[in-house]
């Protein structure tokens, strides 16, 4: 078999099995979140955070660290850790989240009401009311464009 044949070969193999790898992967994804999801309701919140982390890096290494996937595993992130005060954290999660959403969407698509409000309330734990201010106008600026 020559060369030419073989990479065509490995080319073929490639594209028939990337496909079936990002799904199967997409499955690990969906299964993890089911799986803090359900820790969570349980109270078992450091367990979540765990498993919310490898949601996370699953989601970056398949999707990529600039997908929605990743923005909605930082944000659990950040919501399991504002369900244990830990607002700090929680609001450097939703940060991050933030921006991801906004490269993605453009600053003042609608959808990103519901990071800014839950920063938000992240913000006002934390006291630091100027910034909740400025999420509040910026959430108000958000809903008149698209009204």
């Amino acid at each position: 078999m020559g060369n030419q044949t073989k990479r065509i070969l490995l080319i073929t193999l490639l594209i028939i099995t990337l496909p079936a790898v990002a799904y199967s992967q997409k499955a690990s994804y969906d299964q993890l979140n089911k799986q803090l999801a359900a820790l969570f309701k349980k109270g078992q919140v450091d367990d979540a955070i765990k498993i919310a982390e490898k949601a996370l890096k699953v989601a970056e290494e398949t999707f990529g660290e600039k997908h929605p996937y990743v923005s909605a595993s930082l944000n659990n992130l950040a919501l399991l850790y504002m369900s244990q005060r830990e607002y700090d954290k929680a609001e450097s999660y939703y940060e991050k989240s933030l921006k991801i959403a906004e490269e993605l969407l453009g600053e003042n698509h609608p959808r990103l009401i519901d990071i800014l409000e839950k920063m938000s309330k992240c913000c006002e734990a934390l006291g630091k009311y100027d910034k909740v201010d400025v999420i509040e106008d910026r959430i108000g600026d958000i809903e008149d464009m698209n009204s």
